[in-house]
Parts: C-alpha cells; sequence; structure tokens
C-alpha cells in the first residue's frame, strides 16, 4: 500500500490510516524475523549433518580400530599359551624333583609369575570381548564337583608356595552335574579364590558350595536382588572366605572396578592387574547372579560371595562315560563346622615329603 501526498497538502493522517500502517509494519517485521530464523536453522541443519558424518566416520574408524586390537591380542594370547604352558608344566616337574632351597625358591617365582602373565593376558582378552559384546557364554552339561576339584588343582601350587591350607566344602544337596558355562563358572572361582591367596600371608583359604534358597542370600549393597530358582534351574552360592589383609570401608567401593587397588599399606605390597574381580562381575551377570566382599576391616580377613544360575540336567549322565573327569564319591562329615554335620567335604593330601604343598581340609 502506498499514499502519495503533496508536499504542501493539508491533509492529515486519520486513524484507521495509521492503524493499517501500523498492521503492515508488525507483518513485515514478523516476515523478516521468520526469515532470519529459517536462515539460521538452515545453517544449523547444515552444520549438524557435517557433524554426524564425521561423527558417523569416526565411529566407523573406532569400530575398526577395536576390531584390529581384539583380532591382536586374540592372536597373541594364542601364541603366548603355548610357550607359558610348557614354563608352567616344566616347572611344575621340576618342584617334584630334589632342588636346593634356593633353587626351589627361584621356581616358585617363576610359576608365580608365569600364572600371572597367564591371567593378565587372558583378563585382557575377556575384557575386550565384553567390551564389545561378543563374548557368549557356552551352556552346555558338565559335572559340577569335578569343576570344583579342578579349581582345587590349579590353586594348590600357588597355595603351596604361601604354605596356606585350602579348605573345602560340598553341600549334600549340591548336584554332580549342572548346564551352564563351566569355563566362565571355574573362571570365577579362581579369580575369587587366587585373590583370597594372593592378600593371605598365612591362615587358610575356605571355599564352600551350596545351594541357595530365597531370600536366604542378598547383596548386602543390592537389597531388592536375592535368588529365586524355577523348575529345570537352581543357584549356586559359593563362599570364599580366607584369613588375609582384609578391606578397609574406604576401598570396598572400588573393588570391582578396572584395575583398582586398595589404598591401604597392606594391599599396596601385592601386583595385581585388578581385572580379576571386575571380570568376575561381568561373568556373574551374564549368569544371572551377583557378587559381593565382605570384610570387617584391615587385617580381619574377607568373604567373597557369589551366586549364579544354573540348569538341572533332565537326565543323569553315565557315569562311565568319562570316568577321568568324575570325583571320588563324598562322604558326609560327622565333624563340627560352622555349615553344619551334614555337609560334605573334599579332603585331598600332597603326600610329597621333599616338597611344601597345599593341605585340603574338610571344613565340615
Amino acid at each position: 500500500m502506498v499514499l502519495m501526498l503533496p508536499p504542501d497538502s493539508a491533509r492529515k493522517w486519520r486513524t484507521h490510516e495509521l492503524e493499517l500502517v501500523e498492521v503492515v509494519a508488525d507483518q513485515v517485521a514478523v516476515a523478516l524475523s521468520h526469515a532470519a530464523i529459517l536462515e539460521e536453522s538452515m545453517r544449523a541443519r547444515d552444520l549438524l549433518m557435517e557433524q554426524n558424518i564425521a561423527l558417523d566416520a569416526a565411529r566407523r574408524e573406532a569400530e575398526m580400530a577395536i576390531c584390529a586390537r581384539n583380532d591382536f591380542l586374540a592372536v597373541m594370547n594364542h601364541e603366548m599359551r603355548t610357550p607359558m604352558k610348557a614354563i608352567v608344566s616344566l616347572s611344575s616337574l621340576l618342584l617334584e624333583t630334589t632342588l636346593t632351597a634356593e633353587q626351589r625358591l627361584m621356581i616358585e617365582t617363576i610359576l608365580k609369575s608365569s600364572d600371572f602373565l597367564v591371567t593378565l593376558t587372558n583378563d585382557v582378552l575377556d575384557i575386550s570381548k565384553l567390551g564389545n559384546g561378543s563374548l557368549e557364554l557356552d551352556i552346555a552339561p558338565f559335572n559340577l564337583h569335578a569343576a570344583f576339584t579342578d579349581v582345587v588343582n590349579l590353586i594348590k601350587p600357588v597355595a603351596a608356595c604361601k604354605r596356606l591350607s585350602v579348605m573345602v566344602s560340598l553341600a549334600p544337596e549340591l548336584p554332580s552335574c549342572a548346564i551352564g558355562d563351566r569355563k566362565r563358572l571355574m573362571q570365577i572361582m579362581l579369580n575369587v579364590a587366587g585373590n583370597s591367596i594372593k592378600f593371605t600371608k598365612e591362615g587358610h583359604i575356605s571355599i564352600a558350595a551350596s545351594i541357595a534358597r530365597p531370600d536366604s542370600l542378598r547383596d548386602p549393597y543390592a537389597s531388592n536382588l536375592h535368588p529365586v530358582p524355577s523348575d529345570g534351574s537352581f543357584y549356586l552360592v559359593v563362599q570364599v572366605k580366607d584369613t588375609g589383609c582384609g578391606i578397609g570401608p574406604e576401598d570396598m567401593a572400588h573393588t570391582f572396578r578396572k584395575f583398582a587397588h586398595g589404598e591401604n599399606a597392606t594391599t599396596k605390597l601385592h601386583n595385581g592387574n585388578g581385572l580379576g574381580l571386575a571380570l568376575s562381575r561381568r561373568f556373574v551377570g551374564l549368569m544371572q547372579g551377583d557378587i559381593w566382599l565382605e570384610s570387617e576391616g584391615v587385617g580381619k580377613g574377607c568373604t567373597a560371595t557369589f551366586f549364579v544360575k544354573l540348569g538341572t540336567p533332565k537326565k543323569k549322565p553315565n557315569a562311565n562315560a568319562n570316568p577321568r573327569r568324575m570325583m571320588a564319591p563324598l562322604q558326609p562329615s560327622n565333624g563340627a563346622g560352622g555349615h553344619g554335620a551334614d555337609a560334605l567335604s573334599i579332603s585331598i593330601m600332597d603326600g610329597d615329603a621333599r616338597a611344601p604343598r597345599a593341605r585340603y581340609q574338610s571344613i565340615a
């Protein structure tokens, strides 16, 4: 709208004309504002698209780097396993020969260092698999009692070096066979028991296994979680107690973090990669369970408890199918102990008088 008046005109603006001009001016201002907003949004859209393209490229590069790292770790783990097994096996055989005290000490150091290196490489590989979600449980029937025997045999050399007694107790209701990931279950037990041995200077380590009942066991730090068995499955609960250095309240919250170490002076004396308990928690989570530690304080020992869900086989396996894997029949123990007179126990004694060995005693 254009209104033209001569310069010498005496005509005055009327009210409705002024209102009309104001309305047109407001509309022009709104249109200009919308145009500016549209231009700004288009610039923001273009910038967001550029950032998305850059992020997508960075994600692909990161995925390629992770795959390359995992491939490298897998190859290194495989290549290191054979020579490390030879070192451990030959060192163990050397311990069975007649040695001087100095020679025995050196071979025991080789065994402990080899065990640490194997554990470190395996833990790093498992952490990588857990990080990218490629780790899956290998569910199959297995001999549960034999798994405990294998764990005891594996921790035997380390406990023998420190002259610690290892006591194992299996509850009478614990089935001899179960369905689950035997390898990961053993890895959890080895990590927890190995951690107890590492931080125990003298005394003993006790391992007790039973079936968890509803509301009978719960994590004090996660009170809403407790095992509830169902048809065809049960919850295995394992407690590992030691007479070691214990854990202070300030360190309890950090025990399951990767590369975590306690702050007290006793804990700092021990080397470790800080991955064992972190891995154990992840494995326990995959097996629909939980794990926690309890300690009355520094110097008062520690109790590690975990439970995992296992399946119950429909048919009992043939006892003659693989006799090497089967344990000797367990007999009820009549002795007094913290787990009652009905508990079953494993008692294995090493009779070689030439070298110190771990004692396996009943705690039932």
